[in-house]
C-alpha cells in the first residue's frame, strides 16, 4: 500500500485505494488512539453531499467506537463548520470531514482536524499513517468492555452558522445584491439563510443536491453560469463556493472573474487600513501571481511565500504572526475570526469592505495588476520526481533561459490528484501561453495519462 496522507488529508475515488471502507475504519481507529487516549474526548464527523460519503462516515464511526469512542454525527456541513465546532465543544477531541472538496462526486477524502480545529501537522499525519498502514497490529483497545456510541448533533449547522453570523460585528449588507452558487455541495443549507439575515439580496444556483451533481458545471471550478446570471440579474457580484465551502471565487458585475489573490489583496488592503492586519503581514503560496508581491510593496505589507497547500500557509502564518493568509485557488484563512480557511468568511470580508468603501468589486479589484500567467493541467500516469524528467527539465530551462528573469515557471504535481500542474507568467499573454504549451507538451510526451 501507498501513501496515504497528500496535501489536504486522504482522497481519491470513492472505493478505491486509498478511499476505501477499510482505510477509513483503520483511519477512525488510528484518530481515536492518537487524540483520545489521554482526554477520552469525542470526535466529530461532518461530511459534504457527494453520495459516497455515508460509506465513510460510517466507517469512520465504527472505527472510533471499537475504540471506545464516542462519535457526533453533523451530517452536512461545509469543512470549517466541523474546524469551528473542534475548538467550540469542550468535549471534542478531533474533528473528521468526508469530502473531496472541489473534485467530482466519484472522488472522496477524509480531513482531520485537532480540538483546536486546525489542520494536522505534517509529523502528527506521517504519526497516523504509519498506525493505518501497519497490517501487524489491529489497534483495538486492550480489554475494552465499553465500546462507543454514536451520537446525532442535530444543531451542528445552527452553532455555526451562529458563528459566522457574528464574524462582522452588526453587518449590513443592505442595498448590496449578490448570486450566489453554492456548487450543490455544503454550503447549499447554509449559505441563502445565512447572506439573506444580513440583508443581501440574494438569488440562488446550484443548492440542490442530489449525491452525484456536487461541482459538475457550477461552483468555483465552473463559473459559466453564475457569469451568465450576475450579467442578467443585474447583481453587483457573483460568490461561488466550492463543495465543501472552504473556498471562495468571485465575479464582478460585469461578470469578470475575480482571482483568489485580489480577494486576498482587497481584504489585505481593508485589513490594514483598518488597523488590525497583524504586523502588516500576509502569507500566501508559490502560486501566487508576481503581481500580488507587486501590490504589497506599494501597500507596505509584508509579503511571506510558503509552499503549496492552506496548511502551509497556516503554518508560515504562525510563525510570523499574520493574520491574513491564503491560496489563489480562493482559500482564504482570517486567523483572527477562525483556525482555518472559510469561503464564508471569505465572502462575509470581502462584502463588508464593499459596503463600508462604498466601492464597487471591479474597482477595489484594481488594487492589484495581474501579470500575464498560464496555468495548465496535464494528467499523468506516475509522478516521478520533476527534476529526473530530463525532458521536462530541458523544456523549464529553454524557457527560463528566454525569460532572462521577466517572468517565473513554476511546475508542480497536484496533491491530491494525478496532474502535473505547470504554470508560467511572463511579459506577454502571448509569450505565457507559448511557454506554458512548451513545457506542458513535454510533460504529456514524458508522463501524460
Amino acid at each position: 500500500m501507498g501513501k496515504l496522507f497528500g496535501t489536504d488529508g486522504i482522497r481519491g475515488k470513492a472505493n478505491a485505494y486509498p478511499m476505501t471502507a477499510e482505510i477509513a475504519l483503520r483511519t477512525g481507529r488510528a484518530v481515536a488512539r492518537r487524540f483520545c487516549r489521554e482526554n477520552h474526548g469525542k470526535v466529530i464527523i461532518g461530511k459534504d453531499t457527494r453520495l459516497s460519503g455515508d460509506i465513510f462516515e460510517m466507517a469512520l464511526a465504527a472505527g472510533l467506537c471499537s475504540m471506545g469512542v464516542d462519535v457526533l454525527l453533523a451530517g452536512v456541513i461545509p469543512t470549517p463548520g466541523i474546524a469551528y465546532l473542534c475548538r467550540d465543544m469542550e468535549d471534542v477531541a478531533a474533528g473528521i470531514v468526508v469530502s473531496a472538496s472541489h473534485n467530482p462526486y466519484e472522488d472522496n477524502g477524509i480531513k482531520i482536524f485537532d480540538k483546536d480545529g486546525f489542520k494536522l501537522d505534517p509529523a502528527v499525519e506521517e504519526e497516523l499513517e504509519t498506525t493505518i498502514l501497519d497490517e501487524s497490529n489491529s489497534m483495538m483497545s486492550e480489554n475494552m468492555t465499553s465500546p462507543g456510541r454514536v451520537l446525532i448533533l442535530d444543531n451542528a449547522r445552527d452553532r455555526y452558522q451562529a458563528f459566522l453570523e457574528q464574524v462582522i460585528p452588526g453587518a449590513d449588507f443592505s442595498g448590496l445584491k449578490a448570486v450566489l452558487d453554492c456548487s450543490n455541495g455544503a454550503s447549499s443549507f447554509i449559505a441563502s439563510d445565512l447572506f439573506n439575515g444580513l440583508g443581501l439580496d440574494v438569488t440562488v444556483l446550484s443548492a440542490s443536491p442530489d449525491g452525484k451533481n456536487i461541482n459538475r458545471n457550477c461552483g468555483s471550478e465552473h463559473l459559466e453560469t453564475l457569469i451568465e446570471t450576475v450579467k442578467t440579474s443585474r447583481a453587483d457580484l457573483g460568490l461561488a463556493f466550492d463543495g465543501d465551502a472552504d473556498r471562495l471565487i468571485a465575479v464582478d458585475a460585469s461578470g469578470r472573474p475575480v482571482s483568489g489573490d485580489q480577494l486576498i489583496a482587497i481584504t489585505a488592503w481593508h485589513e490594514k487600513n483598518q488597523g488590525s492586519l497583524s504586523n502588516d503581514t500576509v502569507v500566501t503560496t508559490v502560486m501566487s501571481n508576481m503581481g500580488l508581491g507587486a501590490c504589497f510593496r506599494d501597500l507596505g505589507i509584508s509579503h511571506v511565500m510558503a509552499q503549496v497547500g492552506d496548511r502551509n500557509v497556516m503554518l508560515d502564518m504562525k510563525r510570523t504572526g499574520a493574520s491574513v493568509g491564503g491560496e489563489d485557488s480562493g482559500h482564504m484563512i482570517f486567523l483572527n475570526h477562525h483556525s482555518t480557511g472559510d469561503g464564508l468568511i471569505s465572502a462575509l470580508k470581502l462584502l463588508h469592505v464593499m459596503k463600508s468603501t462604498d466601492r464597487s468589486l471591479a474597482d477595489l479589484a484594481g488594487i492589484m495588476t495581474i501579470f500575464p500567467q498560464k496555468l495548465i493541467n496535464v494528467t499523468v500516469k506516475e509522478k516521478p520526481d520533476i527534476s529526473t524528467v530530463t525532458e521536462v527539465q530541458n523544456a523549464i530551462t529553454d524557457v527560463e533561459k528566454q525569460l532572462e528573469g521577466k517572468g517565473r515557471v513554476l511546475v508542480r504535481y497536484s496533491g491530491t490528484q494525478n496532474m502535473c500542474r505547470v504554470m508560467v507568467e511572463a511579459p506577454t499573454v502571448e509569450l505565457t501561453d507559448v511557454f506554458a504549451e512548451k513545457i506542458a507538451d513535454a510533460v504529456r510526451r514524458s508522463i501524460g495519462g
